[in-house]
């Protein structure tokens, strides 16, 4: 199979997940409604939903000079969260960038209800080949989407074309740790169809490749098993509600793959945190 072919590969798998009945109805009704990514949490039993929107508005404070007149790109935006928070709060526009037209679909409908759709254009799309021109945006914000393309370098040089100069680029991401032995990972790799994950070390020599310069690294690793844990949590916790809305063979997988996050997490071998860079002006 050329690279090409398994790029598109991975792609159509990606989407079909995120499309399903299963994994929509999964993430809308534990992960964290429209906020699917991981929480910052103050506390073991803190909810999902709330520890998810404190990691919103920790990556937005970390950004300057937000307001009205800024242009953002949400690179797989998922439900809308971010991109709702920061229209509501900054006023700025902001390009939602998607796969999945399942989430698509829930993110318009609850930006039409916020009465937010003349801020927020959704996008069906792929960030590996953005739909915008060079130096379109102020701003490129992403949350835990990146690892799923098996051409993070290429999505890191998509970003540095679209921002402006002087712009800025924050993400998080799950990913794997610079100094992880070799096979460790291969059961979280299986769930999610690919070889590898990024690492702090890796995204910031792509960024350098790309011509962006670091601003900030936040290593926020154990917030990655304290999310992980909480998600497996809620799923035990409301499995019974779930009847009819997500499949048993779905939740037991997803338990299961859960589980490997959070022992590689603990088992030191996994990393998250919060990435900035900036395009030179």
């Amino acid at each position: 199979m050329s690279s090409n072919a398994s790029h598109a590969e991975v792609v159509k798998i990606a989407r079909e997940y995120y499309n399903s009945e299963d994994a929509d109805n999964f993430y809308f009704h534990i992960w964290g409604g429209e906020d699917i990514h991981v929480g910052l949490y103050e506390g073991e039993d803190e909810e999902i939903a709330v520890a998810s929107r404190r990691t919103v508005r920790h990556v937005a404070e970390s950004l300057p000079n937000l307001d009205a007149s800024s242009r953002v790109l949400d690179m797989g935006a998922g439900y809308g969260g971010a991109a709702r928070y920061l229209a509501k709060t900054f006023g700025c526009h902001v390009t939602a960038l998607n796969l999945s037209e399942a989430e698509n679909a829930r993110n318009r409908e609850m930006s039409r209800a916020d009465g937010l759709e003349h801020l927020i254009d959704v996008i069906d799309g792929d960030f590996e080949s953005v739909p915008s021109e060079d130096g379109a945006y102020d701003v490129v914000w992403s949350q835990d989407a990146i690892l799923h393309s098996p051409r993070r370098d290429q999505v890191i040089k998509e970003v540095a074309r679209v921002l402006k100069p002087g712009g800025h680029f924050i993400f998080t991401d799950p990913m794997q740790a610079d100094d992880v032995p070799e096979g460790v990972l291969q059961p979280v790799l299986d769930r999610i169809h690919l070889s590898s994950l990024g690492s702090f070390g890796f995204y910031r020599s792509a960024a350098r490749d790309a011509g962006l310069e670091e601003v900030n690294i936040e290593d926020m690793t154990p917030q990655l098993v304290n999310h992980y844990s909480r998600v497996r949590e809620e799923l035990l916790r409301h499995e019974g509600a779930l009847t009819g809305k997500v499949s048993s063979d779905y939740i037991q997988r997803m338990l299961k793959g859960l589980q490997h996050w959070i022992d590689a997490g603990k088992s030191g071998y996994l990393a998250w945190g919060v990435m900035h860079f900036r395009k030179p002006s």
